[in-house]
């Protein structure tokens, strides 16, 4: 098969990323102003409790379906048996997912007085197992994968604005959420023909994914109860309202997310193509660019949101969210190591079969957030849990690193951390100065990113900052050749 370029690939994730910046800075300030931090609470509190299931029924297809996939995707044959293989393990867990969810909702107090709001967005379960999304990402189909994606948030954005207009419509905002995410799989479904048979191939070897599928559901398990723990736990431990304050914090850092690892996302197939092709050389390569970016992306995030945290969460979700300011400035670190052991854990490990050590990585985050989050949440609520977050992505970096040192040691003393502390210290300064300014939130937000970002990507010119100058001159060509044709 056709390799795709990564050009490409990072364009289109981009886009991608893009949209996923988009859709909940247009939906999020009227949802969140129409449900208040209550009706957003129980969204959020249902979709944590689901993921757990979810997780369940993909066992760890999602990231091994990738690898698994992208090592045989030049032979048809074995493309076709090892996606139906895991796509019958992905059905059949699905079954068994669903009994225990309605076991659950009968016999959980908390989960029956909100049963169709857990069941409408139970949806995903169904979804994720017929959508096969590992299958076009291991095929680097993601030109695919943005246009699908963008057309479903388009469609569910009109949705929301239609169908909700006031506080006791969280029920269909479950819903359009799900549209918005999952729901877009239906085409995976109907287009997978293209790319494998779909006649049944027998003779079907499962015995063969068991064991990496075993550690990477771990790894899955691992990474789903430290990541949805805290809006669990403050569902339980508090009440809906500051679990709407909390994700309301988390809202801002997960799109952020998005944007920190866009290209990690894309480099994985390609990272295990070059594992399986012994191109050593060039993976290490596409390790430093990738831990590079990172850091250069991750770092003025993280400042401007702290700086901005009270315009940011005033203008997303509105006055009546006051609570979530501290637990997103608290959470806002996490951009730059959840950006890190993404690259290390599955651009590096992961590609090198080394999934035992994500494992116990994940495992160390999941300790430390469940002993922080039950001593902080009853003292501390929100805020409680933004700490037992940080705690646990910290706690996750560290192994990881400690097990890496030797392989990305290079890659870190490449990283020119006095540019970008220099330029993050002026952006700060000159863009601090907009709250001076009399204008509306929404004015101020823009004028002080564009003062801050404009800023930090000049000064690391100034500073010849070689990613930045290496990306400027890419553009710089293509308009110029755009302008001779």
């Amino acid at each position: 098969m056709k390799k795709k370029s990564l050009k490409l690939n990072f364009l289109m994730n981009a886009i991608l990323t893009m949209s996923q910046f988009v859709f909940p800075l247009i939906t999020f300030p009227y949802i969140s102003r129409i449900l208040l931090p209550d009706g957003t609470g129980k969204v959020s509190f249902a979709t944590s409790i689901i993921s757990y299931f979810a997780m369940f029924s993909q066992l760890g297809i999602p990231t091994y379906g990738i690898r698994a996939c992208a090592k045989v995707r030049d032979n048809k044959d074995e493309l076709s048996k090892t996606v139906q293989e895991l796509f019958i393990i992905n059905f059949v867990m699905s079954v068994f997912a669903y009994i225990a969810l309605f076991i659950a909702i009968a016999t959980i107090p908390r989960l029956y007085q909100d049963k169709m709001l857990f069941l409408i967005v139970s949806s995903t379960i169904l979804f994720n197992a017929i959508g096969m999304e590992w299958l076009y990402k291991a095929l680097e189909q993601y030109s695919y994968i943005t246009v699908r994606s963008i057309l479903f948030k388009f469609v569910a954005l009109i949705a929301m604005f239609a169908l909700i207009h006031q506080k006791s419509d969280y029920v269909i905002y479950g819903g359009i959420s799900i549209l918005a995410s999952s729901a877009s799989n239906i085409f995976n479904f109907i287009h997978a023909h293209r790319y494998i048979s779909l006649t049944p191939m027998g003779k079907y070897n499962f015995k063969q994914h068991l064991k990496p599928i075993t550690i990477f559901f771990a790894m899955s398990c691992a990474t789903t109860i430290y990541t949805n723990l805290d809006t669990v736990m403050l569902g339980f431990l508090t009440s809906d309202t500051e679990v709407g304050y909390y994700n309301a914090a988390v809202k801002i850092k997960s799109i952020l997310v998005s944007v920190v690892t866009s290209l990690g996302v894309v480099l994985l197939p390609r990272a295990s193509y070059y594992v399986e092709h012994n191109m050593m050389e060039e993976f290490y390569r596409i390790t430093k660019k990738a831990i590079d970016f990172v850091f250069l992306v991750a770092s003025p995030l993280i400042i401007y949101f702290i700086i901005f945290a009270k315009l940011g969460i005033f203008f997303l979700s509105g006055p009546a969210y006051g609570g979530a300011i501290i637990p997103m400035q608290i959470i806002m670190p996490t951009l730059l190591l959840v950006g890190l052991t993404n690259i290390m854990g599955i651009q590096i490990l992961v590609p090198l079969g080394k999934e035992k050590l994500v494992l116990y990585s994940e495992i160390a985050g999941v300790i430390v957030d469940v002993i922080l989050n039950a001593m902080l949440i009853p003292k501390f609520n929100s805020a409680g849990a933004a700490i037992g977050t940080l705690a646990a992505e910290g706690a996750v970096f560290v192994v990881q690193y400690v097990a890496l040192r030797n392989e990305v040691i290079d890659a870190y003393r490449q990283v020119r951390y006095g540019s970008i502390v220099i330029a993050i210290f002026f952006s700060g300064l000159l863009s601090m100065l907009v709250n001076k300014l009399s204008v509306g939130n929404f004015v101020m937000l823009c004028l002080s990113a564009t003062i801050f970002f404009f800023t930090y990507l000049g000064i690391l010119t100034i500073l010849k900052e070689p990613l930045i100058l290496d990306i400027e001159n890419q553009i710089i060509k293509k308009v110029r050749k755009k302008g001779k044709e």
